[in-house]
């Protein structure tokens, strides 16, 4: 089924990740993949203290297929998934304290207050957004195939 959503997208309009599977819980399972910077894949990197690589984890659902720890596999998804990712983990918050700051600044002269009060606006703002977190995830998910499929 994924493989189908696959082939409706253009190459441009997909997110794609190489991964290896880390761990199978059913229908769950959680894929390795290695998240590199900017520079992450240039040829210097190894002098260069700015080459910034980590391990993350990202936890997907079997289309069925028999997978096995340790395969390789590719995760993809819509390009549009990470820029509505962008926008709610740091366009929005930025414009809320922005907007926070704008307000105050009639109202107090005290500039730390200021600032505390439009930073404690994000507190409430991640508690909203945490009561969507299912809805988020059906909107945010990725897709696995075998690699090279």
């Amino acid at each position: 089924m994924p493989e189908l959503q696959c082939r409706d997208y253009k190459m441009s309009q997909l997110i794609e990740h190489a991964g290896v599977i880390h761990q199978i819980n059913g229908k769950h399972i959680k894929v390795q993949i290695l998240q590199e910077s900017a520079c992450g894949g240039c040829h210097a990197k190894g002098a260069c203290s700015a080459a910034d690589m980590k391990d993350k984890y990202v936890d997907v659902e079997s289309d069925g297929s028999d997978y096995k720890v340790g395969e390789h596999v590719t995760l993809y998804g819509q390009s549009s998934m990470g820029l509505f990712a962008v926008l709610l983990a740091f366009v929005i918050p930025f414009l809320l304290i922005l907007l926070t700051l704008f307000i105050l600044k009639n109202y107090t002269d005290n500039e730390a207050i200021s600032g505390s009060i439009a930073l404690g606006t994000l507190l409430p703002y991640f508690i909203i957004l945490s009561f969507f977190n299912s809805r988020l995830k059906s909107k945010l998910k990725f897709h696995i195939k075998r690699y090279g499929a």
